[in-house]
């Protein structure tokens, strides 16, 4: 199954396109779409459904998985220019004939990272792992939008995603393999 995975914004939209199968998730392309900031809303908006469209278009996922809108009590023309950006995100993706599944950011990170709270180094450090990287996805957007690609492919059990281990708490496979991993690795 093919999972477009997004991480919104107005400035910086994060993607990430995998596939997942027998082997394990894929990676086949991760990027992010910028808008101009000196734009009006409007432009910047044109902008990024021009830019999402594309993606969908040359990617061809089945599904698009988004991380839910956060909100802060302290930035709510933050929460209004994210709900902008999503309106557009999703409004492609129906175009598209796609669903659109949404998953808030904790749940993601306790998917991947196995903790609600996990900061962006670490999301960066096991998407690396994940897909054995030379280096964490630059810039973070990217990492969450394949972390919020993976949360999604683990909710469907799709492709060995899920533990062969069953009860509360089973880590999946492919998450356990990443942490043994990155564990070897020598620290710089």
């Amino acid at each position: 199954m093919r999972i477009l995975g997004i991480d919104p914004g107005l400035q910086i939209t994060g993607y990430g396109l995998i596939e997942t199968g027998p082997g394990g998730p894929r990676l086949l392309e991760a990027g992010c779409l910028k808008s101009t900031a000196a734009s009006s809303l409007e432009r910047r908006l044109a902008e990024l459904a021009a830019g999402i469209r594309e993606v969908l278009a040359e990617g061809q996922p089945e599904s698009v998985a988004v991380e839910a809108l956060f909100s802060s009590y302290k930035h709510p023309t933050s929460a209004l220019q994210m709900a902008h950006a999503r309106g557009v995100l999703f409004l492609a993706a129906a175009e598209a004939g796609l669903p659109v599944f949404a998953y808030p950011p904790a749940r993601v990170k306790k998917a991947l990272v196995g903790r609600g709270a996990a900061t962006k180094s670490q999301m960066q450090s096991m998407i690396q792992s994940v897909f054995g990287l030379e280096k964490p996805p630059s810039p973070p957007d990217v990492a969450d939008a394949l972390a919020v690609a993976l949360c999604h492919a683990s909710a469907m059990g799709k492709g060995n995603l899920t533990s062969k281990r069953r009860g509360r708490g089973a880590m999946p496979d492919w998450l356990q393999e990443a942490i043994e991993k990155s564990r070897k690795k020598p620290r710089t």
